[in-house]
């Protein structure tokens, strides 16, 4: 029987050259996982090859549908890393859409006593509250984990719910804009406020960021002492404290990272998307952010291509209920089969791992 539990809470061998396994294991399970997702739309009375047509024309088949799936990417790589820089240090914390929307909620409101203010200040301002909200949710996780012995699994997930009531709470309660009336929201910011596009492009700025995120916690995590540090504790927290290194630190240190991606993520929806906090904020890319950081298999480098192809196939659900008249969620069916088939795949690498030592 193979154990997803133990797929779930456990993290990957974390080594920086990929070696073959690292490599198909990921490969295999899309393979598979399209496979099955084959079948199932077949089994429906749809036509497989053309649904596997309009996810590639919907994602990639054009310019303008390169920049929605590239759009999509940007908060798909912060909450990517927000799961892969907690499992350099051995935690698996999935509740990035709680550090999401409340980091949304920080940036749409941060700005708010400031209106005429010059935009760039302000826009830093964004984006640090963001940051200092998502560490403070996820580096609560760290505090649970280490103070209190909680698993950060369980816990981050929990904090998810609590999180979202009270972002429901805040936006159609006290910070509630008054204009709107059908769909509760904060108080917009100031136009001038919002983040630019690349030049050329409808892609917002936040693309650049995510991905120059992506590249600092790269060089962190490989080339500095910090980095090394943190794959130490996450190899052994007790060599760690036999070596001297204050191992609550870094726990509690590498979850409030990842939480200040998450927090980071919502801001940039705000900043550059919504322009007010409201119900669009949890959409679930801090869900999807777990199915990257593990195909990315925790990389920082790797999670970039993934968020793109994760992206993509978001793009596609339009297209797909236009020409098919299938469900916008199907492309959800898609992402989960794709996730059980990455934790069927690390399990089953495991065992044979552990089989072949003994």
């Amino acid at each position: 029987m193979v154990d997803l539990t133990g797929a779930l809470t456990t993290v990957p061998a974390r080594k920086w050259n990929p070696n073959y396994v690292a490599v198909t294991a990921p490969l295999g399970a899309v393979m598979i996982a399209s496979i099955i997702f084959a079948m199932f739309v077949g089994l429906y009375g749809f036509d497989p090859l053309k649904v596997f047509t309009f996810i590639v024309e919907g994602g990639f088949g054009s310019g303008f549908a390169w920049q929605d799936t590239l759009s999509r990417a940007a908060p798909l790589i912060l909450v990517g890393l927000a799961v892969a820089i907690p499992a350099q240090a051995g935690m698996v914390i999935i509740g990035g859409e709680g550090a999401l929307v409340l980091g949304g909620l920080a940036a749409a409101v941060i700005t708010l006593p400031f209106i005429g203010a010059p935009p760039l200040p302000m826009q830093l301002m964004m984006i640090l509250a963001g940051c200092i909200v998502g560490a403070i949710w996820f580096g609560l996780v760290g505090l649970l984990r280490q103070w209190r012995g909680l698993n950060e699994t369980i816990t981050g997930l929990l904090l998810v719910y609590i999180g979202l009531a009270i972002f429901n709470q805040l936006v159609e309660g006290v910070l509630r804009d008054p204009a709107s009336l059908d769909k509760p929201s904060t108080h917009p910011i100031d136009a001038s406020y919002m983040l630019p596009t690349i030049p050329g492009t409808y892609i917002h700025i936040g693309l650049l960021i995510a991905t120059f995120m992506a590249l600092i916690a790269f060089v962190v995590i490989r080339f500095t002492k910090w980095g090394f540090a943190l794959r130490v504790v996450g190899g052994s927290e007790r060599v760690a404290r036999m070596i001297g290194l204050r191992v609550n630190r870094w726990i509690i240190g590498a979850a409030a990272a990842g939480g200040a991606m998450a927090g980071l993520a919502g801001a940039i929806e705000v900043a550059a998307v919504q322009g007010t906090a409201n119900s669009s904020l949890h959409v679930g890319y801090g869900f999807s952010g777990i199915l990257v950081a593990f195909l990315s298999r925790h990389y920082p480098l790797a999670v970039i291509p993934v968020s793109i192809l994760i992206g993509g196939v978001q793009a596609s659900g339009s297209l797909l209920q236009r020409r098919l008249g299938l469900p916008d969620a199907t492309v959800l069916v898609y992402q989960g089969i794709i996730f059980v088939c990455v934790l069927l795949g690390d399990a089953m690498v495991r065992k044979l791992s552990d089989s072949g030592r003994n």
